[in-house]
């Protein structure tokens, strides 16, 4: 039997219509300004994708481009006067960066309060504390995706394959938060043999960036299974998890396109939102 399909489109499009309402009742408009730098392809599409989104809820977006052996010097100058800028609530630097430039120094170089990715190191801070903050997007999707099909995670026991600052680690971390409860393990490069650990999980995550690193020997039958992976191979577009074998015995999965990635988009227009009202000193709004 196959599993159920966790379809990440239709998550982000209720999150999308969530941060709408919030954004018609303020009045102010959020601005989001996106750092791009060199001409990858890739990175042109997800945010030529993100400004797309922003303008549809009603997020002012602010885009900045510059050339691929743009001088650190003139791009540390560009994060600092987007810092200064009151019309600007979050910032986004697209990563990875081109050449010699440093992605952690310029994430690190945005101030925590526009810190929309939720990769700074004062953001991770607060989420290892368990204090409220901006969370990583593509964790806090994950975990939204699971909330809005209803996937038990209090009590559940999850494996993350990949230790990522970007995915792994975060989504660990959030998962055992008091109030989401989950018993969680984190598989990397020196686990070894997976099979043994995989088996064990409720709700297994791959986020390892290896192609069809996740077979249906990895998966526990009826198990939920969600495919953080995006690799671009001459297939085309295809995740950690073979989802041909793990289809048939997950008891829920998430498609490569079409699952984790629409939510990381949806989760950076929470976080600005979020961000332009911490930073004036209201409420969080209830997405």
């Amino acid at each position: 039997m196959s599993a159920r399909i966790l379809d990440g489109r239709v998550v982000a499009a209720a999150v999308r219509e969530a941060v709408a309402a919030d954004v018609g009742g303020l009045d102010y408009t959020p601005g989001l300004a996106t750092v791009l730098v060199g001409d990858d392809p890739a990175s042109h599409v997800y945010v030529r994708g993100k400004r797309r989104d922003a303008e549809t809820v009603g997020i002012r977006s602010i885009h900045h481009e510059l050339p691929g052996d743009v001088e650190s010097a003139e791009l540390e100058a560009l994060v600092d006067s987007l810092n200064l800028d009151d019309g600007v609530d979050g910032i986004l630097i697209q990563l990875p960066l081109p050449g010699e430039l440093d992605s952690e120094a310029m994430v690190e170089r945005i101030v925590p309060a526009k810190d929309v990715d939720g990769l700074h190191p004062f953001s991770l801070g607060k989420l290892v504390l368990g204090r409220p903050g901006l969370r990583p997007c593509t964790p806090s999707g994950v975990v939204r995706l699971l909330e809005h099909y209803q996937v038990p995670i209090a009590g559940a026991r999850v494996v993350v394959v990949g230790r990522s600052f970007l995915v792994g680690r975060p989504l660990a971390m959030i998962l055992s938060e008091k109030g989401v409860d989950a018993t969680v393990s984190i598989a990397h490069s020196r686990t070894g043999e997976l099979v043994p650990l995989t088996t064990t999980a409720d709700i297994l995550v791959a986020a390892a960036g290896v192609p069809a690193l996740i077979t249906a020997e990895h998966v526990r039958p009826g198990a939920t299974v969600i495919d953080v992976g995006m690799n671009r191979t001459e297939a085309g577009l295809v995740g950690d998890v073979d989802f041909e074998s793990v289809v048939e015995v997950a008891g829920a999965i998430t498609p490569v396109p079409g699952g984790v990635g629409p939510m990381t988009r949806a989760m950076l227009l929470a976080n600005t939102v979020r961000a332009a009202q911490t930073r004036r000193g209201l409420p969080d709004p209830i997405l």
